[in-house]
């Protein structure tokens, strides 16, 4: 009898250890890509079905408890948004150039239906590719064809060749224009710098490098080029909106620690050898706010163990703010037999928890997440992101958003209960400070009035009420100011006698 009541506390106490172990934080950055690039469906809707789309997309991200959508609006020196410096994308309309019919802007409604949700919209660049097939034409006023000099092919596709300061001033002048006219928390660029390499051909750069390598080595010379354009970015982001930030996604691996002691235990293709992407300059210099490095492999795999890099990138991160990017399929795909579980997600959850400079994920690719790919939805929603999450803060701790005022409970007029408060003043001048969304927390009788309990909160919205489904005397209602940088003001609260 003693042995059977000692066994059931040893599986109490190992499902509560299990349990801690994914506990969702209040901070967490849990974001999806959607891309355009490759999905067919785009171009096969018309522009009421894309919206449409973009809806559903979005509740059922929501409803997973995504809270930042990473979203491509740029796949080629194209614009999925109206743009006066590059054509309407293809991937959009079905042809390079080509305006939807009727004109609508997707980069201005996903950034609305995204902060409707309380989530953030992450803008998605490719900064160097122009063509992605080798026969693709392009309009006459294509920067590439008023400046064909600036640009090279390699494997049949035309890219931006990265040596030039005028392409960087172009490609900055892109982001500017973005910047000035939409509402996007960030700027986020992918792995694609130079080409990766394809056996047998050489990058075609021999041109720009007699006129600007100034007796550089030609790799170094390459790692300058992008490091110019990274710096560059940067600097263009944070003097039009500070709050915006600035986020990367690497391939998983720096360099490997057989070609430099700093390097990870892995045994695969580059960033800095074979994209000529430095990434631990640009975050050691401060030139990014977050990276999110694609670990699009198994926990163990030999070459590229993403258990093991997952840990590297954390420890040498300089200190900036890492989203493990994870590919979706591949982890539903994989039985993560240490573990005893059918798939990888619970480990890779775990372990991104565990890391001190780890705070969160990007989800590769969102369409796999709101397909439900083999139930990774339904896990996700209710075993990993059951609770609602902010994103993590940047930016002066010290600074923080007014408090909201006059909150209070009422009927509207279908006799719906709501808690309601009067929001506070924004400036005429956009600011870091303005609040853009509210955090609501909701107390029982005698329980804790802990704002940092991810549990206690029932909603994040941009809105001044929520509905109180079931509303109960004696609960206590707290309601916190958001600002851009995703810092919170002190709580007010309301008891309901």
């Amino acid at each position: 009898m003693k042995k059977t009541l000692l066994a059931l506390l040893l599986l109490i106490m190992v499902g509560m250890c299990a349990q801690a172990d994914t506990t969702a934080p209040k901070r967490e950055f849990r974001g999806a890509w959607l891309h355009l690039i490759g999905q067919s469906q785009w171009a096969a809707k018309n522009p009421a079905q894309q919206r449409e789309y973009i809806r559903q997309q979005f509740d059922k991200l929501q409803e997973a408890g995504i809270n930042a959508v990473i979203f491509q609006v740029r796949p080629a020196a194209d614009a999925a948004y109206i743009s006066k410096l590059e054509p309407w994308s293809k991937f959009l309309t079905g042809k390079l150039g080509q305006a939807p019919n009727p004109v609508w802007d997707p980069l201005e409604f996903a950034i609305e239906e995204a902060h409707k949700r309380g989530m953030e919209l992450h803008a998605w660049l490719n900064p160097y590719r122009v063509t992605t097939t080798p026969n693709e034409v392009l309009p006459a006023n294509h920067i590439a064809k008023k400046h064909p000099e600036r640009f090279f092919k390699y494997d049949g596709k035309l890219l931006f060749d990265p040596a030039y300061q005028e392409n960087r001033d172009f490609i900055c002048e892109v982001v500017s224009d973005i910047l000035d006219r939409y509402d996007v928390d960030a700027i986020h660029i992918d792995d694609y710098f130079y080409p990766y390499p394809v056996a047998g051909k050489s990058i075609p750069d021999d041109a720009s490098y007699a006129k600007y390598g100034n007796g550089m080595k030609r790799a170094d010379w390459r790692r300058q080029n992008v490091d110019k354009l990274v710096e560059q970015l940067y600097t263009t982001i944070k003097e039009h909106k500070p709050w915006v930030r600035f986020g990367i996604s690497p391939f998983g691996i720096w360099r490997n620690k057989k070609e430099d002691p700093r390097g990870s235990a892995s045994n695969g293709f580059t960033n800095y050898d074979g994209l000529y992407a430095d990434i631990l300059l640009w975050a050691k210099n401060g030139w990014v706010d977050y990276l999110s490095p694609q670990l699009y492999w198994e926990l163990d795999k030999t070459v590229a163990p993403s258990r093991g890099l997952a840990k590297w990138w954390s420890e040498n991160c300089h200190g900036v703010d890492v989203y493990i990017g994870q590919d979706l399929r591949l982890t539903m795909n994989t039985p993560d037999n240490k573990a005893g579980k059918p798939n990888e997600l619970y480990s890779k959850i775990k372990l991104s928890r565990e890391l001190p400079n780890t705070k969160g994920a990007i989800w590769f690719h969102g369409y796999w997440l709101t397909d439900n790919y083999k139930g990774a939805h339904d896990q996700i929603s209710q075993n990993y992101y059951s609770t609602l999450a902010l994103p993590p803060v940047y930016g002066d701790p010290k600074k923080k958003p007014q408090q909201v005022r006059d909150i209070k409970i009422v009927k509207d007029k279908e006799g719906e209960t709501l808690l309601e408060w009067t929001a506070p003043h924004n400036g005429h001048k956009e600011s870091e400070t303005d609040v853009v969304r509210y955090v609501v927390y909701e107390f029982y009788p005698g329980e804790e009035q802990d704002i940092e309990d991810p549990q206690t909160i029932i909603a994040i919205t941009p809105d001044t009420a929520v509905v109180l489904p079931g509303v109960s005397k004696g609960n206590t209602y707290a309601v916190t100011a958001v600002d851009r940088m995703n810092r919170e003001s002190a709580p007010i609260y309301l008891y309901n006698k």
